[in-house]
């Protein structure tokens, strides 16, 4: 297995400014990049999750080539420097059933794994929990898609009802809370957001999900969601409105100021609006498109900053330009307000930044970002270009804070090499997300790659794409 090296960035050295005309000298230094994966075919849409009771626990997942075929899972105990590499939920009899895609993960403060999927045999958001760290998995909840009616409820279903009008979960995340865990989806066709939470008191010990709660319908329409939950319970969904199509898009919040107490939640609040529509298309992601790509991060640190909440999201400018960007805003008031967005990506071109990625620290409340970038993609040969085309070859880079957003260290490049999804040859490209973990000071960016800059693709340079990962120390 090959060794996880870690590099370490301080800020004193490389503080920037969070404003669009500040800058500062950027790190050379690459961290070493390890394949999680290391098997044939593509590895694209990946989860990660840190452990807070046991930080060298990191447990990664990536979805496989074939839908039927379940999910990759990679599980350390020793902070990313070796691992345990399985697959999960490849059929019918396995304990997960036969898993589709869209899996998302999550620790909770009791050490508590939480994943949410989709299966292939079944149209609801499942719900599954490891308390060994990752090693073993356990099947609990169905959470069905519901009828969507009127005043912001739900009616029931049976499955066979739920088939014949064809709704089915799409895209689910995962959040919790002190004592919760969420999951919100889209209910489609109908495009209408909901979300179910449960209470959690210890390792192994929780409750039963609650009746799915629509955002309120008019503006509660939407899809590529995500979930945060406050330091009270709070719990927050952002998405966005339009779901398809290449021009822009609308994105909207949600709040229920209570969580899993009875008053449900308030009316979305227009959040931003993005030139980047549903299914946008982009050089870099030429078959399966991107979206705007709303995260959220939610500091429940009891620190400094506790109670603030961080929103991420991609811009194009102009439309169809392909020159997207990562813009960063924070709210101190359960999003009533938020700060004026910011572009994270530094770089000085007109090239494609996507598909971003935001996790907190909740033993320190600093914040890091990361997401592809085509920023050294000229068409001009060089480390990030691959075959003479101009932006369509994508990098891996990052930032973060350790102060709430007021400063940003300088985006400093996170993968070894330039990969390129119009390679790969299935039309499934990087997919429609990834993710990363943030634990007891150490970042963990994740990412797919096939510059094969390890050497161990078992596909070579340039083919089906492998699960990566690198070791930031944030000091």
């Amino acid at each position: 297995m090959r060794a996880l090296r870690s590099v370490a960035i301080g800020m004193s050295a490389m503080a920037l400014l969070v404003g669009p005309t500040m800058q500062g000298a950027r790190s050379a230094t690459v961290p070493v990049n390890t394949n999680v994966s290391e098997m044939p075919g593509n590895n694209a849409e990946d989860a990660i999750a840190a452990n807070p009771t046991n930080p060298g626990n990191v447990v990664a997942m990536t979805t496989l080539p074939d839908a039927d075929s379940g999910l990759f899972k990679g599980v350390s105990f020793d902070g990313g420097s070796t691992w345990d590499r399985s697959t999960i939920g490849g059929s019918a009899d396995d304990p997960l059933g036969p898993i589709c895609c869209d899996q998302q993960m999550t620790f909770d403060r009791f050490g508590n794994l939480w994943v949410v999927y989709l299966r292939n045999d079944d149209p609801g958001a499942f719900v599954a929990l490891s308390t060994d760290g990752g090693r073993s998995f356990a099947h609990l909840f169905d959470i069905a898609p519901r009828f969507p009616s009127r005043g912001g409820s739900s009616n029931g279903g049976s499955r066979r009802e739920r088939a014949k009008k064809n709704l089915f979960a799409d895209q689910p995340s995962i959040a919790v809370g002190p004592n919760s865990v969420w999951v919100s989806y889209t209910v489609s066709p109908s495009a209408v957001i909901q979300a179910a939470g449960m209470s959690v008191t210890g390792l192994g010990v929780f409750g039963s999900f609650s009746a799915p709660q629509n955002v309120p319908t008019g503006q509660g329409h939407g899809d590529y969601g995500d979930t945060a939950v406050g330091p009270d319970g709070q719990v927050m969904v952002v998405y966005q409105n339009k779901t398809g199509g290449q021009q822009g898009a609308t994105i909207f919040t949600a709040l229920d100021p209570d969580g899993l107490g009875p008053r449900g939640f308030d009316d979305p609040k227009e959040f931003a609006e993005t030139e980047v529509g549903g299914f946008d298309y982009i050089p870099a992601q030429p078959d399966r498109s991107v979206d705007a790509e709303a995260n959220l991060a939610w500091d429940k640190t009891g620190g400094p900053h506790n109670g603030r909440l961080y929103a991420i999201w991609t811009q194009e400018s102009p439309n169809e330009s392909d020159n997207t960007d990562v813009m960063f805003q924070h709210s101190d008031d359960n999003g009533a307000t938020w700060t004026p967005p910011v572009k994270l990506n530094d770089d000085a071109t007109a090239n494609s930044q996507f598909n971003p990625a935001i996790a907190l620290d909740p033993s320190t409340g600093a914040v890091g970002v990361a997401w592809y970038d085509a920023r050294e993609d000229l068409g001009a040969g060089g480390p990030g270009d691959t075959d003479g085309v101009p932006n369509d070859d994508a990098e891996f880079w990052a930032t973060y804070s350790t102060d709430g957003g007021a400063t940003l260290v300088p985006n400093f490049k996170v993968s070894a090499g330039a990969s390129n999804a119009g390679d790969i040859g299935n039309n499934f490209d990087y997919g429609d997300y990834t993710h990363a973990a943030f634990q007891s000071g150490v970042f963990y960016p994740l990412w797919s790659d096939n510059s094969n800059s390890t050497g161990d693709n078992p596909d070579g340079a340039l083919t089906a794409l492998d699960l990566s990962i690198a070791r930031v120390i944030v000091s």
